[in-house]
């Protein structure tokens, strides 16, 4: 049912910045620009505007939107690529050093922890194509940051960035968005489902991945389906294989345990939070909210101006925080609420 799962084209392009804004509105205010061919790497959100406003005003709203997003594209990424690949070299040495007591488990656990929860940034990035993009000559350091910062929550980039881009391509649809499990209605019942859904037999997560990627029917689908089979066998493999020689506290608290917090962390903020309430809210300027963190903006994941992100997703995630105060007058004016930051 390939149909079902759409793959929207790059709609719309200014002074050289590709911008995933999707389907044009029914007046055609995003229509300022020809198309570019269809890719499947970067989201795509329907425009929506306020009554209030007329087609001349969203237009112009929107070239200025467009123009100030243009600031914060790209820039430097190696600070993604040096934290991955460091960051998983750390991880790799704690098994070693923690089954030869070289380093205690004190250490070790929250190290891991963190490792594996920080690692979805830099895979984030990757599914955006925002360190090396398709065609350049570094793309394949794209697709090995996505890979290898997977690795500790045992979440392959394959299915992990078809899963998000459709999250994009469908946000907040209860049928077609792959997160939309995750919605709660507070704060306490969020971080049980972040649990809940991962468990067998629970219509939440877990199941609604599996029936996107079956319903997808695409090479990718199968691919990112076998590539989940194989990780999950591999990884069920290393811990029973620690356990049976003895060193099941080493597995559990550098592997197990902080593969399941940093699933439920990065549930609960990157999904739960800057969607919530998700019911009917798939217009473009109300698909996320705008909030405060009571841990900060950079223990949030950034979250906190995630709604610039699914404006545009090509904008680095350490860059949507000033992209958003530079924008704010503009996305007001759209309708969204703006009074938490």
């Amino acid at each position: 049912m390939t149909d079902h799962y759409t793959i929207h084209p790059r709609v719309g392009e200014a002074e050289g910045v590709d911008f995933d804004v999707g389907p044009a509105d029914d007046d055609g205010a995003v229509a300022l620009a020809p198309d570019t061919k269809p890719s499947g790497d970067a989201p795509a959100i329907p425009l929506r505007a306020p009554a209030e406003l007329d087609k001349h005003t969203r237009v112009e709203l929107l070239k200025e939107e467009r123009k100030i997003a243009a600031k914060y594209h790209g820039g430097p990424m190696w600070g993604y690529v040096a934290a991955t690949w460091g960051g998983y070299a750390v991880w790799l040495a704690l098994f070693p050093l923690t089954m030869l007591d070289l380093v205690p488990m004190w250490i070790a656990f929250p190290l891991a922890t963190f490792i594996a929860t920080a690692g979805y940034i830099p895979a984030h990035e990757a599914m955006h194509d925002n360190i090396a993009r398709p065609g350049s000559k570094h793309r394949w350091v794209n697709e090995w940051v996505g890979k290898v910062a997977t690795i500790p929550i045992v979440f392959p980039f394959s299915l992990a960035r078809l899963m998000h881009l459709q999250h994009h391509y469908h946000c907040n649809d209860p049928v077609k968005d792959p997160d939309y499990p995750d919605e709660a209605p507070g704060f306490w019942s969020a971080w049980y489902k972040t649990w809940y859904n991962r468990q067998p037999g629970v219509d939440g997560t877990i199941n609604t991945y599996k029936r996107v990627v079956a319903e997808m029917g695409t090479p990718e689908a199968a691919k990112a389906l076998k590539d989940t089979i194989m990780v999950q066998l591999l990884y069920m493999a290393v811990l029973f294989t620690m356990a049976w020689s003895g060193y099941a506290i080493e597995a559990a608290l550098v592997w197990w345990l902080p593969r399941h917090i940093a699933l439920s962390y990065v549930r609960f903020y990157l999904s739960w939070v800057p969607h919530h309430p998700r019911e009917g809210r798939t217009g473009r300027y109300e698909q996320t909210k705008v909030f405060k963190s009571k841990i900060g903006h950079f223990l949030s994941m950034c979250m906190e101006t995630h709604a610039v992100h699914h404006l545009y997703p090509g904008i680095p995630n350490h860059r949507t925080k000033a992209a958003y105060y530079e924008l704010k007058p503009i996305l007001e004016k759209r309708g969204v609420d703006c009074s938490a930051l």
